[in-house]
């Protein structure tokens, strides 16, 4: 095919937006355009991508005046590629759907309305969504911040048993807020920790709303994540899971998948099916799910609008990203649904330091073959992109995760290989 069909333009600088432009290089041989605050180490020195920065890569203004001047330099040069709009964290989709109108007479915008965006996105109303579509959730509580400069907030009570999960109900609200202890999930051992929690967010400025949601037991192999794709017409083009093995414990990363093996749960694709059907979606979404081990049933915490951090491991499965999304948006051509069924490890970690941490034999056993078959991707180690600096940064981002796990998941138990 040829490579002038497509121009990607992707909004942010993490591994995720790394992982969108390799996968339209492999499928395109196309080069990307990332607009970003700085050149983080997942995208600088790349081969396979032009960076282009704003002074300020939290305001929305400068991100969209920048996104319209790549628009303007590539109509003047007469640039037959279609420019496809990617970004890949909650708050950066919110941005370009609110300004969708000055961005889409340039711009393919692969994103929902605003109206549905606002409703998926805040993860009590999607809970709602979820129920009414028949799947399971954790029982959720909703703390509302709106009125809690006035002197007589109160925070509502809760009666979910202790330790419960305490986190952001739109992360988008969360983001520019600051306060010690910030974490993107809070795990909560009593009355007095929850009330110290609304205390700081409180003080913070926070005026979003909260959900205190009970703990779904069991460790990180309990996690599921699913990728999906919903094109122009309505159909669930593609479907893919993944039995995550390890996520990353930092305060900032907390819950982001950091190895998974991609794994066919065919009820559980249904499910997510389901709901994509019935609220109308459209475009990539990404569903974090849990086994409950009281009765094995799937409880599905929230739905991402967009393709989320480690789409890697779908292309790595043999479902490249960038096809769906070009066949449908580009060429307005109707793809046959692909469920993905192709087992995979994706992994950002050393190959020893997961096997420590994963410590069920089978699944552990499941891992080491899947290595000695070399069937096995990283997102940042890419023949196509592989320069002394590329190769440098992946080594040490591996040392970095070593670190990392030893400070804040320090519990090894497991058997290394």
């Amino acid at each position: 095919m040829s490579s002038s069909i497509v121009r990607p333009v992707i909004l942010g600088a993490d591994i995720g937006v790394y992982a969108l432009a390799r996968a339209f290089h492999e499928e395109y041989a196309v080069r990307s355009t990332v607009v970003a605050g700085a050149a983080l180490g997942p995208i600088a020195d790349s081969a396979i991508l032009d960076v282009r920065l704003v002074a300020d890569g939290h305001d929305p203004r400068q991100l969209v005046d920048e996104l319209l001047l790549v628009a303007r330099e590539h109509t003047a040069a007469q640039r037959p590629e279609r420019l496809v709009l990617l970004a890949n964290s909650d708050w950066l989709v919110r941005v370009v759907v609110q300004h969708r109108a000055e961005l889409e007479p340039f711009y393919v915008v692969p994103f929902l309305s605003e109206d549905l965006l606002e409703r998926l996105s805040d993860k009590a109303s999607f809970a709602d969504a979820a129920v009414a579509a028949g799947l399971a959730v954790p029982r959720t509580i909703v703390q509302d911040f709106a009125h809690a400069a006035d002197a007589d907030w109160a925070p509502a009570p809760v009666d979910i048993a202790y330790p419960l999960i305490a986190k952001a109900a739109s992360s988008a609200d969360y983001q520019e807020v600051e306060f010690p202890g910030k974490a993107k999930v809070f795990e909560i051992a009593d009355a007095d920790e929850l009330a110290a929690l609304w205390v700081s967010l409180r003080d913070a400025g926070f005026r979003g709303r909260f959900v205190v949601q009970e703990l779904i037991g069991g460790d990180d192999t309990q996690m599921r994540s699913i990728t999906a794709y919903v094109d122009s017409r309505g159909a669930i083009t593609l479907l893919c899971s993944a039995h995550v093995l390890l996520e990353e414990h930092t305060p900032s990363g907390l819950g982001n998948p950091a190895a998974m093996v991609v794994t066919r749960e065919q009820e559980m694709l249904d499910q997510a099916a389901r709901f994509l059907r019935e609220v109308g979606y459209v475009g990539f979404a990404n569903f974090d799910v849990k086994v409950d081990p009281r009765d094995g049933s799937f409880r599905f915490f929230e739905v991402n609008p967009r393709i989320g951090r480690n789409n890697y491991y779908v292309t790595a499965a043999g479902a490249n990203v960038a096809r769906f999304l070009v066949e449908d948006r580009v060429l307005d051509h109707a793809l046959e649904p692909v469920v993905v069924d192709t087992e995979v490890l994706y992994s950002i970690l050393p190959h020893r330091l997961l096997l420590r941490y994963v410590l069920d034999p089978a699944l552990a056993g499941r891992v080491r073959g899947l290595i000695r078959a070399g069937r096995v991707a990283h997102p940042l180690r890419y023949r196509g992109d592989a320069g002394i600096k590329r190769r440098w940064y992946a080594l040490l981002a591996g040392i970095n995760q070593v670190r990392k796990f030893r400070r804040y998941y320090p519990k090894v138990t497991g058997t290394g290989f």
